[in-house]
Parts: structure tokens; sequence; C-alpha cells
């Protein structure tokens, strides 16, 4: 019985990605349902031989008690965004000032949710989210509820992809209308729909809505070349992988795949934002590297956002935590890109100049990104008697003087002592991405701030219980609560410290690296600042903006003040050894290892200090070639790089 089992498991994983990932069904729908309704008979007789990979442990579902965080193997970058033909045509001069012959793979953007997924010897091991690019949440048992995702690959391999999970058009409307008649709320669009069905906690609902993927990355160091034999390896080993592709050496071909693709995009049965724009070469993507947030070798258009027409009632300005001064147009509501809008952002002051905007103006509002609303311009031919937006000159919150510094567009608060300024700062402090103290929102931060109980992130590890539960609306289990996130952020990596303090220019990933470098922020404050613009992807902007920091008395005695109160200064993430014997070389594997896998081999490389990258180019140090090596192996050769054995790794 278990040979039949494992028969009918593999035949009709073949037929459902024949079905589902190359819509080139073999069997009648009869055929598949009679040897479906076969294995089920075997496995109901005989539970105990039922495969890890059975398409019936799709059907049912379990009821999850939550996600648990899943710490990338390699990192998820963002892309940089482009809107014009002009900001493409940039980025092909930027590319070609360092490979004039390159080649580019253009693949549509789908209007997803991104989900990493890890193989080992060809088995599904885990699912997860992109969370932050380096903590996502794992989510494999809704993974597994996604038919064209493939549980065993067909070659027996250690892989991890990456790709968009999405929701057909389709599957979107039928869902709402299911909603509409249950009395639920029908979601806004479908990836809000294919969002919140990966967050479900019970799988089966997960099953019922028939989401699909397309998988267009390998994320572990790949054998192949080139980004197109990618897709082809990923389409081979048995993924959903999207054929609308164009290869180019002409920005201008690429131009003209865009255009093509704009107008029919609503004819798609899923719903794509953009075109994404890749160097083909993994070698050249290799030399090219990253920036702190986002690939150099890739770039994404977005497609022009929905426009409305909208009444600009008023207008509100607003301060930023590092004291910027932003307009916010208070709008007659309207319906845009699947939401209600009455708010929208009008930049700056010179914005506002430059498109002549007034109160009473009908305007057009989009979505920048498809996320925040903005205003494009007026429409002039509805102005009548319009009021000129009266540009304030002193903080709305603080009544000092505005500046507008030469080198800016914004108007700036430059006193430290603003109380919106702090409540900003204060707020972002305690945000998800920074110390992430639940229940520390704006509106307690306001409460706390109004009561003159907290005046710097400082102020928050001196709370007490009592000083809580003399705040309006604050009960017992909620002062409990808050006071229990604030004692756990302390115990956080200090990465997560030094982004909450909000020093200009430096992001989340900025703050990941300085710290994996220096290792704790003491050390970090007495690095000078040619050190620090030395680090891969940063630079003297973000290694100037600190030196100033750090060298304000306040800063220094701030964080002698966090100190004392408990919190962590050090970095507890991995850190390379300076002093390993690979520290600051980069490694390339390549062909079939007989000791151990690459995964194995990978990990041992980096805890020597190594980076391994996928791709042999001139940056490489050490290829480690095992048997059946191929073209990396030819390509070092012909570089004069220096090629190693297993042995050689064994030994270190």
């Amino acid at each position: 019985m278990e040979k039949r089992i494992i028969e009918l498991t593999n035949l009709l994983n073949q037929y459902r990605q024949e079905y589902y990932t190359n819509d080139n069904p073999t069997v009648s729908d009869q055929e598949y349902d009679k040897l479906y309704h076969e294995l089920l008979a075997l496995e109901t007789e005989y539970p105990e031989l039922i495969q890890k990979d059975s398409p019936t442990q799709g059907v049912g579902g379990l009821i999850l008690s939550g996600f648990e965080k899943y710490q990338h193997p390699y990192p998820l970058y963002s892309l940089q965004d482009a809107f014009s033909q002009e900001e493409l045509f940039a980025f092909d001069r930027r590319v070609k000032l360092e490979f004039p012959t390159v080649t580019y793979v253009a693949e549509l953007k789908i209007d997803g949710l991104s989900i990493s997924l890890d193989y080992k010897e060809g088995k599904l091991v885990t699912g997860a989210t992109r969370g932050n690019g380096s903590v996502g949440e794992n989510i494999t048992e809704n993974i597994k509820k996604i038919k064209d995702i493939p549980q065993t690959l067909k070659d027996p391999i250690d892989i991890t992809v990456r790709g968009e999970a999405y929701m057909s058009k389709h599957s979107f409307q039928m869902i709402n209308i299911e909603r509409q008649e249950s009395g639920e709320a029908e979601f806004a669009n479908p990836r809000n729909a294919a969002a919140g069905t990966l967050r479900q906690l019970d799988t089966s609902i997960v099953s019922k809505r028939n989401l699909a993927s397309f998988l267009y990355q390998e994320a572990s160091p790949s054998q192949e070349i080139t980004q197109v034999a990618v897709l082809d390896k990923l389409s081979h080993l048995g993924f959903s992988v999207n054929k609308h592709r164009m290869v180019s050496s002409s920005m201008e071909d690429i131009w003209q795949f865009i255009q093509e693709i704009e107008p029919d995009r609503a004819q798609l049965p899923y719903d794509i934002d953009g075109i994404v724009i890749k160097v083909d070469d993994l070698a050249m993507q290799e030399e090219l590297g990253f920036t702190v947030k986002a690939p150099r070798w890739a770039i994404a258009y977005k497609f022009p956002a929905e426009e409305k027409e909208a009444e600009i009632l008023s207008v509100d300005w607003t301060i930023g935590r590092t004291g910027v001064v932003t307009p916010t147009a208070n709008l007659r509501p309207v319906q845009l890109a699947g939401t209600t809008v009455s708010r929208a952002t009008l930049h700056n002051v010179d914005y506002i100049a430059q498109k002549d905007i007034r109160i009473g103006d009908t305007v057009i509002v989009y979505k920048a990104g498809d996320i925040i609303p903005a205003v494009l311009r007026v429409v002039t031919d509805k102005r009548k008697n319009q009021e000129p937006i009266l540009i304030p000159n002193l903080c709305p919150s603080c009544q000092s003087s505005l500046t507008h510094l030469e080198d800016e567009v914004a108007l700036r608060c430059i006193n430290p002592l603003c109380p919106s300024l702090i409540q900003r700062s204060l707020e972002h402090f305690a945000s998800r991405n920074a110390m992430n103290i639940a229940g520390l929102g704006p509106a307690v931060v306001e409460k706390l701030f109004r009561a003159q109980l907290i005046h710097d992130v400082a102020d928050i590890y001196k709370l007490s219980r009592e000083q809580l539960l003399s705040l309006e609306g604050i009960k017992e289990k909620s002062a409990d609560k808050l006071l229990s996130a604030i004692a756990d952020s302390k115990e956080k990596s200090a990465e997560k410290l030094l982004f909450g303090l909000g020093i200009r220019h430096v992001g989340e990933k900025a703050s990941r690296l300085l710290l994996e470098t220096f290792g704790d922020i003491e050390t970090l404050m007495q690095s000078n600042e040619d050190a620090i613009a030395q680090i891969d992807g940063l630079g003297h902007v973000i290694a100037n903006s600190l030196a100033q920091y750090f060298a304000k008395p306040e800063a220094q005695q701030l964080i002698s003040e966090l100190k004392c109160q408990g919190l962590n200064l050090t970095y507890l993430g991995q850190r390379v050894d300076q002093s390993a014997p690979l520290y600051g070389l980069t490694v390339v594997l390549t062909g079939k290892l007989e000791e151990m896998g690459r995964s194995e081999a990978k990990t041992k490389l980096e805890k020597l200090g190594a980076k391994v990258t996928s791709s042999v180019s001139k940056k490489t140090d050490v290829v480690l070639a095992g048997s059946d090596s191929g073209s990396k192996l030819d390509k070092a050769r012909q570089l004069g790089i220096r090629v190693e054995d297993e042995q050689w790794l064994l030994d270190l």
C-alpha cells in the first residue's frame, strides 16, 4: 500500500503542477478526481503512510496560534522606483558607465505580497513574509495551501527562492461577493485580500481563497549565469514563472515594451503595478552591488497611479520628527484606488508655489507610489476666486521662527525644545521598526507629553505605574502591558536603539550595518568619520550626520542616561570577527561538495569571515570549486582568481 500511496502522491502532484503552474493539463478533471479519491481512501485506511507533500493535506486546515519571527538567510532588498522615462534612462546611463554592453531583462511587477521559500533536499521547509527584509514571519502552513507552490521540487536541491503571492481578479471578485452577502466588509483590492489571507491563523481559509504565485529570484548562490537562466531553472523545478518578459540591451526597447504592456494590463487575470528592469548578467549584478536599501542593478518602473478630482477645503501644517514642516491639504472626500481619501500631501512650500495651489482649488489627486495620497496639479479651468495658501513664518507648535535652509525645499523648525518635534521623535522611538514598544502610540505619547511626564526618550524608562494610571483612559491592565513592553525594549539589539534615535539620514539598514561593524553604540560614538564612510553601502553623508549628532553634549548625555536605565547598547546579531581567517574576502561556491551541503558550506565560510556571493566577478577573491564545476570555474581561471577545493575549507 505504501508504494501505491507514494505513486499516487507523486502523480497527483505532477498533475497539479501541469494544471496550476504550466497551464497545460495532461489529464481530465474526472481522471484527476478518480485518482485523488483513491489516494484519499488509502490515506484514511493507512494514516501512518500519508506523505508530507500529499495533495490531500492541502484541503483541511490548522488553527495556528500565531506566526513566529523568521530570520532570512539572505536579505530581501527594496527596489529603487522610477516614475518616468527620464529616470529609466538615467538608470541606464549609470549602469553603462560600468558595463557599456549590458543586457537587461524586463519582468512584470506583480501587485502581491513578497514571499521567500526555503527548500532542503528539494522539500519545502519554510515559507516566510518579507517583513523588514531581514526578519519576516514564518507562514509555512499557509504557503502550503497555495496550490501552485510545490512542496517537493523536481530536483532534490537546497535553494532559497523569492516571489510574489497574489490573488487573481476572478478570485477577488468571488470573495467580495461572498463577503457582501454575509455582511462583511469587502476587500479594497486584490493585494490587500492576498495580504489578509496570508495573515490568517485558520489555514483552511487560505485554501478556499485560491491564492497563486509567481517566483522570480534565486536568493541562494546560483549556478546560473543570467537572470533569464534563473527563471528557466525555477520553471524547471516546478515553480510558476511569469512568461511576460523582454530581454534587450536597449533601454529604448524596454521603454517600448512598457508602453505596450501598460494599456493591456487591465486584460491580465492579475494586477501588476509596473515593470522591473534588471541587469541580466549575474556577475555584473554582483559587481554593481547594493546601496543600503536597494540593488544598483535593478529598478522598478511604476505605472502612473489612478487620478481623481478633489476640492481643497483647507491646509494643515504638521511637524515631523526631524523638524520638517509639511503642508497637508484637507479635501472633500473622494474614492481613490479603493479607499476614501480626505487628506493629501502638498510636499513643501516650493511645491505649492510651483503648482500655484490655492484654498478652494479643484486639484488632481493620486497615490504616490500607490500608497500616499498627493496633489498632482490644479485644474485651472475650474478656478474662480480662490484664496492663496498662507505660508507660516512661525512653527505652528512652538511659535519659533521657521528656517528655509539653502540646500532644502522644506521649511524646518530647528528649536530642539519644540513640543511637536519631541512628540514625533518619541513616537518614532517607540515605533515597530525601532524599539517596538507596544501600547506607546501617538495618543499615549501625547497624553504623557501634555502631563509633562516625558521630555525625551530616556524619560520613557522612568515611568511608574502610578504615573500611567493618572492619565485619562489608562487602566491597570493597559499600564501593566505598557510597562512590560518598555522593560522588554531594553533588551533589544542596539541597531534598534540607534535607528530609534532618529539621527538624520541614518535609517534602519544603515543602523544595522553600523552596529555589525562597530559592535556597540559607544564604540561607534568614538569612531571617526572616515572609518564610518568606508562601510560598504554608507558614505560620507551618513558619516557626517553621525559625527555631528554624537558631537553634541545633549546626545552624549542621552546615551549615558539610556545606559544607566539598563538599555542594551550592544549589537546582538551575527557579527563578523575581523580577525577571522577569511575576513574581507569574497568567496563564490560552485560545483558539488562531497562532505557538506552548499548551505552548510556557506554558513562555515561566513563564520570564517567571508562574504559569500553567487557570481564570479573581478571583486571575487576565491572560488571554492567542487566536482562538476562549470562556467564559474572557467570564468575564475580566465580572470586569474584563486581557486580552492573542499579540503581547503575543511582544513580552515
